[in-house]
């Protein structure tokens, strides 16, 4: 692995598993991760983590920066009599993403290890037909009573062990490619603790009044996000996350960052898009545009719900989305560099 500072931030992030729901791990080692930097912080009641700054033109409307912190991952839905659990999803992951692989269950009381099973090939009933979470179980190796004891239960979270989920580093040297389960959006997190460390080291105070957002539960119903701007009522959402590349979409995985304008609940602010390209080409880089039919982000989630009047959506390019994704490195410097500048403009 290179000594890049957001590939080493990022392993820290993915060593803590973080299905929706159980983002009070992670979020601990975002308000550590605050606090090194000197900032103040809150945690609201949702568990969304907050850092409040200061705008140069204080009248000007509240802007909030925002990168959830839960990932996508699969719940027990119940446990047999030889201790196997049967599992569905949590968010949008499909089984063929993890394939047979060990995995780490989050109990109550502690967390166990097992693997993803789709059985025999030898006789087997799947062959090449296509593979759902009811074909799949867990094989835990333990016994109904001890996996009790674990805390393990219908409603219990499980996420790929974390050994497996990177990042890693490969192709042309000049330029690599990393890969991680996952990135979305822990990608987004570093970008905005990166943001927060440069805006320090260089004295920069944004234009508006602005929070930045670690928010919870993105991949179920944006919840986390919702309960912040009810309670906050900004003018302006920002979600930086990244952006997948289904068939058809023309995005390539270089180092240009992307910008939604629109998906499947929303048309993104004009004005907020045209910023954020100038932001780009100031910053050197430009944005790629994608539209999305079966993709929403925290901001479109809140568009669509009458909660914020302007919202747009910024962020890594993806391969492979939901499941091993693959990004270019040297997207997420150019990603910093545009946010750095665009957090500064009038918007």
């Amino acid at each position: 692995m290179t000594e890049h500072p957001a590939l080493t931030l990022l392993a820290e992030l993915l060593a803590v598993p973080s299905p929706s729901g159980w983002e009070a791990e992670l979020a601990k080692l975002v308000r550590g991760k605050l606090e090194g930097l000197g900032y103040a912080h809150e945690t609201d009641a949702a568990g969304n983590v907050l850092v409040r700054l200061d705008g140069r033109h204080p009248d000007a409307p509240l802007s909030v920066f925002a990168s959830h912190m839960d990932e996508i991952g699969f719940v027990v839905s119940s446990i047999e009599a030889d201790g196997t659990l049967r599992v569905k999803k949590s968010g949008g992951l499909y089984p063929w993403k993890l394939g047979e692989s060990p995995v780490e269950i989050l109990g109550d009381n502690g967390r166990i290890t097992g693997v993803l099973s789709f059985g025999s090939t030898h006789g087997g009933s799947l062959g090449d037909k296509p593979i759902t979470w009811a074909d799949g179980r867990i094989l835990t190796g333990l016994s109904p009573e001890q996996l009790q004891a674990k805390g393990i239960r219908p409603g219990s979270t499980g996420v790929p062990c974390r050994e497996l989920r990177g990042p890693f580093v490969f192709g042309d040297a000049a330029d690599p490619l990393a890969a991680a389960w996952t990135f979305d959006d822990r990608a987004g997190v570093v970008t905005l603790l990166r943001l927060l460390a440069r805006l320090k080291e260089e004295e920069i105070r944004p234009y508006h009044p602005t929070i930045i957002a670690f928010t919870i539960s993105e991949e179920l119903g944006g919840h986390g996000a919702k309960n912040l701007v009810r309670r906050e009522q900004p003018e302006i959402f920002v979600a930086v996350d990244g952006a997948p590349i289904p068939p058809g979409t023309p995005l390539k995985l270089d180092g240009r960052p992307a910008l939604w304008s629109k998906d499947r609940l929303a048309h993104y602010d004009l004005r907020l898009q045209q910023a954020l390209r100038r932001a780009a080409e100031e910053a050197g880089t430009e944005l790629q545009t994608a539209v999305y039919d079966g993709a929403a982000s925290d901001a479109s989630l809140l568009y669509y719900a009458g909660l914020a009047p302007r919202v747009a959506c910024v962020g890594h390019v993806r391969e492979n989305s939901h499941g091993y994704e693959v990004l270019r490195l040297s997207v997420l410097d150019n990603l910093l560099n545009t946010l750095a500048g665009f957090i500064q403009m009038s918007l």
